[in-house]
């Protein structure tokens, strides 16, 4: 696997502090970014911190791991910025938290329309998928992308 370069890592001095993605967001998910194929893969620790139910990780957070990682396929494959249109969730199987847990979080693009990526997104626990998620992005132009949205490109490290 491939560690991806998170492209705004520069701009924190400007007020970047993604809740996924931001390593300074004190209260954030902090997650990093490895391409393995055709897939985008982060491996997280869902901290008790992160919990609804007794030492279980937030469907909400789940949610948001999803729909993180989905940013990051279309800005790794796509080469452009994107936001979520829609976002369908099915949770299969509780995810565990605590300090030893690791789980890892999936993505790929699965179809294109027009302007629109289809990703396909789940989060496994020991070899298991506890949670699976289709979403729909809007991919903006290499133009608006740039312009609006700080984007010049989502390389690996070598």
């Amino acid at each position: 696997m491939k560690k991806i370069m998170n492209p705004w890592l520069d701009l924190v001095k400007d007020g970047y502090n993604c809740f996924g993605c931001a390593p300074t967001n004190e209260y954030g998910l902090k997650m990093e970014f490895y391409e393995d194929g055709d897939e985008i893969v982060s491996i997280w620790n869902p901290s008790d911190d992160y919990q609804g139910w007794l030492h279980t990780l937030h469907g909400g957070i789940q949610a948001t791991l999803m729909d993180e990682i989905a940013a990051w396929v279309v800005a790794r494959r796509l080469q452009c910025a994107g936001m979520t249109t829609n976002l369908n969730i099915r949770y299969r199987k509780p995810v565990p938290t605590g300090q030893d847990v690791r789980i890892e979080v999936r993505a790929r693009i699965s179809g294109m329309r027009r302007n629109f990526a289809i990703i396909e997104a789940r989060i496994l626990y020991d070899g298991n998928v506890c949670s699976e998620a289709e979403m729909t992005y809007y991919c903006f132009s290499k133009e608006k992308s740039e312009s609006d949205f700080y984007f010049s490109g989502c390389r690996t490290e070598e």
